[in-house]
């Protein structure tokens, strides 16, 4: 089983969503089963149909995220921060030939958000740049062939 890195905030937004879940969602859907039942035939009723889907919806992400908090690893800021190799938790600013520079954080693939600028450490980028220092050239390998990167700073 992969190691599940967090940052603190990641750690705290996921738990903030498994306590939703477990409390309001739960009993929201417990609700909307209840009254599609009390709506007579079940067989042809697509509200029970649509409630017991996105029951069991809730109930695999409930364990989805028990699962990933039990076996969470969070991301040592303090730590982080003593050492001169990009590693999970780093924010890191790369440049590609010919285009700007972009800067990322590097966290765990239930944090990945690139839109906000968090790029998992499984991804092609964060796979190559980890272990890596401010100066060097690393190849980023994807599906569609690689290319190269530089890393421009640390923080």
């Amino acid at each position: 089983m992969p190691t599940n890195f967090l940052t603190k905030e990641g750690f705290e937004k996921l738990q903030d969503e498994l306590d939703y879940l477990r409390t309001a969602k739960r009993q929201e859907v417990a609700d909307r089963l209840h009254e599609a039942m009390e709506g007579g035939e079940l067989i042809e009723n697509a509200e029970y149909e649509a409630a017991k889907n996105e029951q069991a919806f809730v109930e695999g992400r409930i364990q989805e995220l028990e699962i990933l908090l039990a076996t969470a690893r969070l991301i040592d800021e303090d730590k982080r921060k003593k050492v001169d190799t990009i590693q999970v938790g780093s924010t890191v600013t790369i440049q590609e030939d010919g285009y700007e520079e972009e800067t990322y954080t590097i966290v765990g693939a239930a944090e990945a958000n690139p839109r906000e600028g968090k790029i998992s450490n499984e991804s092609p980028i964060g796979k190559a740049i980890l272990s890596h220092r401010p100066g060097e050239e690393v190849q980023v390998e994807t599906p569609d062939g690689s290319y190269s990167v530089r890393i421009v700073k640390i923080g």
